[in-house]
């Protein structure tokens, strides 16, 4: 019989995070490291995407890393095809590109939502095909995005972001209840608000006093929050698990008035 915390390790399975190199991928890249994965990390700053790799590769020499702007289809498609030549697989991806730009909904230009959408939503549903292709020729794999508590709830200024949020939560199911007959599980974090570099800098003070005020738990999220639900979608411990969405929020979405 497996013990328990053996239905947790990664060892032997390979992990592509796509934004691997900075906030929530970052942190989850180097927890997947701890529990035994090779992993590949995925950014669009090589200087970033050069210094998680040096991280990993304290415990692990064959970890790897790529530069590549994942909005750009063909440059996708090409990461996916080298990691998986020269790894011979990818048994886990975890999407965790994203952006955002706060906003009066009326103030959004057309830019602005190719942008938004591109990476959040687009890049997110192809990497996932791109990658479950081999996973669904093996009969294996697991898929995670990272959503938001904004794939649930409206919020003021962010219109697009929330509209690609909610993208990625029907595309999770959606996919989870295509292929899971075939072998691949398909799931999704959602991250409450959680101090990135993306959130500190574009969220004004009343915004943050806000959301604290509203956390049951009193305080912000920080990035090695999601790792526990991260390895746990990765791993063995959730085989009869797909199509769900785990909330790391401190209490945000189930919180009344």
């Amino acid at each position: 019989m497996t013990g328990a915390l053996e239905r947790f390790s990664l060892t032997g399975k390979v992990a592509l995070v796509i934004g691997g190199s900075s906030g929530i991928g970052r942190e989850i890249a180097l927890g997947f490291r701890e529990s035994g994965a090779r992993v590949v990390a995925v950014g669009k700053t090589k200087a970033k995407v050069d210094a998680v790799v040096d991280a990993l590769r304290e415990t692990d020499t064959g970890s790897a890393g790529h530069a590549v702007d994942v909005a750009d289809l063909a440059e996708l498609r090409r990461m996916v095809d080298a990691v998986t030549t020269e790894h011979g697989r990818i048994d886990i991806l975890v999407n965790s590109q994203g952006t955002t730009t706060l906003k009066p909904a009326e103030d959004f230009a057309p830019g602005d939502y190719c942008r938004i959408m591109d990476v959040n939503l687009r890049s997110v549903f192809f990497a996932s095909t791109e990658v479950g292709r081999g996973m669904l020729s093996r009969g294996q794999g697991s898929i995670i995005t990272i959503a938001s508590i904004a794939s649930f709830l409206g919020f003021q200024n962010t219109a697009l972001y929330t509209m690609s949020k909610w993208g990625v939560l029907g595309m999770t199911q959606a996919l989870a209840a295509e292929w899971a007959g075939r072998g691949v599980r398909v799931n999704a974090i959602a991250p409450g608000f959680v101090m990135t570099v993306l959130n500190r800098d574009k969220m004004g003070a009343e915004r943050k006093e806000n959301a604290l005020r509203r956390t049951p738990m009193g305080r912000f999220g920080k990035t090695e929050d999601l790792v526990g639900a991260a390895v746990f979608l990765a791993s063995d411990s959730s085989s009869y698990v797909t199509g769900e969405t785990i909330r790391v929020d401190g209490g945000y979405c189930a919180a009344g008035l």
